[in-house]
């Protein structure tokens, strides 16, 4: 597919099992130019791109930027799921780009939230409005956990980097304690990853069975399966435990951050507890900080439902990048 007019830039997003590539002009992505790759399919990432610029024509791009689903330190990524390295200068040199720029996957959420539609911001919980320019907070829940504060500078937003799912799990309860105590004899320590993703829920759910005297376990699309169906009321009750344990841990958060710009639940598993959170009681968890209680009703909460926001992110990103460079 050849272009008359080649777009600038490059954007990729890089998840444990799939990798999105895409072209932008400027800081808008070219919905027309979006493929998918496996990431098992292939030995690096610099394969994939390079399969992805021959197929568009050979296109050499101005410039790049990658998400990456992992953390990203001096340049260098490596992804969590796979054994796959990359770094800034090699990804540069390997596809002619004059800048390649890397941020972890989170990152590239916290810079979609200007450029998704309000259609895709799907309101869970209503809170005060905050001033323009509040800082906001994106937590995502999926693969794993991670939360990204999100503020407002003089020269545009910025997106911190976070490794919040590495933290010890906070508990609430005699029941909580007795759940970190069973994650961390599993698997030596129980940090909130363990519980707030999708082998956590799968945790809660082989906890709660062992509570109850049985050694059942389910994989969490089972456990989500069993919970719409209602067939299964242990997969009821760990959906409703996760929720909770969410809103607690969210709760938390929101303290440190005082995201008053909000706060952005993004990743799957966001998405799959998002019509329970009434049900099961996510508010009054959210809001049980003791006298700070009132205080919790000015954060309001949305669930990102755009498919390919890190994809907007990256070019927002790159874009303001780019610009910054020109001017300097």
């Amino acid at each position: 597919m050849a272009h008359a007019t080649p777009p600038v830039f490059l954007v990729a997003d890089i998840g444990g099992t799939n990798t999105r590539v895409a072209l932008s002009d400027g800081e808008n992505v070219l919905s027309g130019t979006i493929r998918r790759y496996r990431n098992a399919e292939h030995p690096g990432l610099e394969v994939v791109l390079k399969q992805y610029l021959a197929a568009e024509g050979d296109i050499v791009p101005r410039a790049a930027c990658i998400a990456v689903a992992g953390p990203v330190r001096d340049g260098k990524g490596h992804l969590t799921n796979l054994d796959w390295d990359m770094d800034e200068a090699g990804l540069a040199k390997s596809i002619g780009a004059g800048h390649v720029a890397m941020l972890n996957d989170l990152q590239a959420q916290g810079y979609a939230l200007d450029h998704v539609s309000d259609a895709d911001m799907m309101l869970v919980r209503q809170g005060s409005d905050g001033p323009d320019g509040a800082p906001r907070l994106v937590v995502n829940l999926g693969t794993g956990f991670n939360a990204s504060p999100v503020f407002v500078a003089p020269s545009g937003p910025f997106v911190a980097t976070s490794e919040s799912g590495h933290a010890t799990m906070p508990v609430r309860t005699e029941q909580d304690m007795r759940l970190c105590g069973f994650v961390a004899r599993q698997h030596g320590f129980a940090a909130i990853d363990d519980i707030l993703s999708g082998r956590g829920l799968a945790h809660i759910y082989a906890f709660l069975s062992h509570e109850a005297g049985k050694n059942d376990t389910l994989t969490s699309a089972a456990i989500m399966e069993g919970c719409a169906s209602r067939a299964d009321p242990l997969a009821v009750e760990t959906v409703a435990y996760f929720t909770r344990l969410t809103a607690m841990v969210m709760g938390n958060l929101a303290l440190v951050q005082l995201p008053f710009g909000g706060i952005y639940m993004v990743g799957g598993l966001s998405s799959a507890i998002a019509p329970y959170m009434a049900e099961f009681g996510f508010d009054t968890a959210f809001r049980d900080k003791g006298r700070f209680a009132d205080f919790m009703d000015d954060f309001s909460i949305y669930v990102l439902q755009d498919d390919y926001a890190a994809l907007k992110g990256t070019a927002a990103y790159l874009h303001g990048l780019v610009a910054q460079q020109e001017q300097a």
